[in-house]
C-alpha cells in the first residue's frame, strides 16, 4: 500500500486535500469516487522528497509585497482553518481583504490553480522565487500530515522572530548610516566649495609663506573643484557597477567572504547565520520532515554565500550515515557551543527543541553583538570624520593665524 495525495470536491462543493493509503493511484480514485467526491488530482508523495517537490519550478507572476504583510497573512490564515473554513475559501477571503496589491495579485493566481486541481502547496511553489522554501516545504508538510493549521502557526512563530532579527539590526545601522552620509557630505562641501573660495585670499600670502598642511590641503580642493564634473559621475558609474557585481554569484561570494573576516562584522553575521539556519531545521522537523531535506532547505535561509555553500557541503555527509554534529563539525563555521548543544539534542532524541533553544541563544547573541558594532562604529566614525573636518579647518585659520601674529609684531 502506498500513500497518495488526493485533491478532491466535495458534494458541498468544498475544495480538499486528503491523504489516502491504495494499492495504486487508479485504486485511490475510484474509492473516492464512489464516496461521492470528484477527483480532481492523485499525487504519490513519496514519488519525490519535500526539497525536490518544493524547489522553484516556475516564475510565477513577479509580484512583491512585504514582510509584514505575509506573516499577517498568514496568522490570519491559520486561524481561518482552525475555524474549519475550506482553504480555497479561506484564500479567497484574504485575498479580497489584503492591503497589499502584490499579495492579492499573487494570491489570484494561488486561487486559480487550487480551482484547477493543485494542492496549496504546489501552488505557492508555482509562484517561484516569491515565497521561500521553508514556506512550501511546511505547506507540503502540513497537507501529508493534516495538521495544515498546526503547520502554520509554526512557521508564523518562525516568521515573527526572523523579521524582528533583521528589523533590530536595520534599526542599529541606519544612525551610523546616517552619520556618514552626513559626515561625508559635509567634508566634500569643505573640500569643493569653502576651501577653493578662502585659497583666492591666500595668494597675497605667497606660496612660501603657507603652512605645508594648508599647501596640502588647497592643493587636494582644487584638484577636486576643478575636476568635481567628471569625477561625480565616474563616481556614480564606479558604485552602479560594484552594486552590479555583488549581485552576480562569484562578486557576492567574494563579498561575503571578505565581510567574514572583518571584525565583530565576522562574529555577527556568524550568529545570525545559526540562528537563522537552526530556527528553519527546527521549524521542518516539527512537521516531520527529514533530517536531510531539512538541511536542504533550511541551508537555504543562510543570507551569507560562504556559510550556505559550507553548510550545504555536509549533506553528502548526513546521507552516507554520519551524525548531524559531526556533520556539523565538519563543515567548520558554526560556534563549538552550538554544536555541543545541537549534539546533546541528537543523542537524547530531542532534536528539535535543543534547535529551538540554540536559535533563541544565538537570536540574543546576535542582538549583543549587533550593540558592540554599533557602540564601535559611532564613534569610530565622529573620531575619523571629526578629524578630517578639523584638518581642513585648521588649514584655512593656520595662514590667518599666522598673518595676524605677523602683523602684531610688525606694529
Amino acid at each position: 500500500m502506498a500513500e497518495f495525495i488526493c485533491r478532491l470536491g466535495t458534494p458541498a462543493g468544498e475544495v480538499v486535500t486528503r491523504t489516502v493509503e491504495a494499492v495504486g493511484a487508479q485504486e485511490a480514485r475510484v474509492r473516492l469516487e464512489s464516496e461521492g467526491f470528484r477527483v480532481f488530482a492523485v499525487t504519490p508523495p513519496k514519488t519525490a522528497g519535500v526539497a525536490a517537490l518544493t524547489r522553484r519550478g516556475g516564475k510565477g507572476i513577479g509580484a512583491r509585497f512585504k514582510a509584514n504583510d505575509f506573516l499577517l497573512f498568514n496568522q490570519q490564515l491559520a486561524a481561518l482553518l482552525r475555524a474549519g473554513i475550506p482553504i480555497l475559501q479561506a484564500i479567497t477571503m484574504l485575498r479580497k481583504r489584503s492591503q497589499s496589491a502584490g499579495l492579492s495579485m499573487v494570491l489570484a493566481d494561488v486561487e486559480d490553480k487550487i480551482r484547477g486541481g493543485m494542492a496549496l502547496s504546489q501552488a505557492f511553489a508555482a509562484q517561484g522565487a516569491v515565497f521561500p522554501r521553508i514556506y512550501t516545504a511546511s505547506i507540503l508538510a502540513g497537507e501529508r500530515s493534516g495538521a495544515l493549521d498546526d503547520v502554520l502557526d509554526r512557521y508564523v512563530n518562525y516568521m515573527r522572530r526572523s523579521v524582528g532579527l533583521r528589523r533590530k539590526i536595520r534599526g542599529a545601522l541606519a544612525y551610523p548610516t546616517m552619520l556618514l552620509i552626513a559626515s561625508f557630505g559635509m567634508v566634500t562641501f569643505l573640500t569643493v566649495y569653502v576651501v577653493p573660495r578662502m585659497s583666492n585670499l591666500f595668494e597675497g600670502f605667497g606660496r612660501n609663506k603657507l603652512p605645508v598642511l594648508t599647501l596640502i590641503v588647497t592643493g587636494i580642493s582644487s584638484w577636486m573643484s576643478v575636476n568635481f564634473w567628471w569625477l561625480l559621475p565616474l563616481l556614480i558609474v564606479a558604485i552602479i557597477a560594484l552594486v552590479l557585481w555583488f549581485r552576480t554569484p562569484s562578486g557576492r561570494l567574494i563579498f561575503d567572504r571578505t565581510v567574514l573576516r572583518l571584525p565583530l562584522v565576522g562574529k555577527l553575521l556568524q550568529h545570525v547565520a545559526v540562528a537563522q539556519a537552526t530556527r528553519s531545521l527546527a521549524t521542518l522537523l516539527a512537521g516531520g520532515i527529514t533530517l536531510v531535506e531539512s538541511w536542504e532547505i533550511a541551508a537555504e535561509s543562510i543570507t551569507n554565500l560562504e556559510l550556505r555553500r559550507r553548510s550545504s557541503a555536509i549533506l553528502p555527509m548526513v546521507r552516507e550515515g554520519r551524525s548531524f554534529t559531526e556533520s556539523l563539525e565538519a563543515a567548520g563555521w558554526m560556534p563549538e557551543l552550538a554544536i555541543d548543544m545541537i549534539g546533546v539534542g541528537e543523542r537524547s532524541g530531542s532534536l528539535r527543541e535543543m534547535l529551538d533553544e540554540v536559535s533563541a541563544f544565538y537570536d540574543s547573541e546576535s542582538e549583543v553583538k549587533l550593540e558592540q558594532l554599533t557602540t564601535t562604529i559611532e564613534p569610530a566614525i565622529l573620531i575619523v570624520m571629526g578629524g578630517v573636518v578639523v584638518t581642513i579647518l585648521l588649514s584655512i585659520y593656520l595662514p590667518i593665524i599666522s598673518a595676524i601674529s605677523n602683523a602684531t609684531v610688525t606694529r
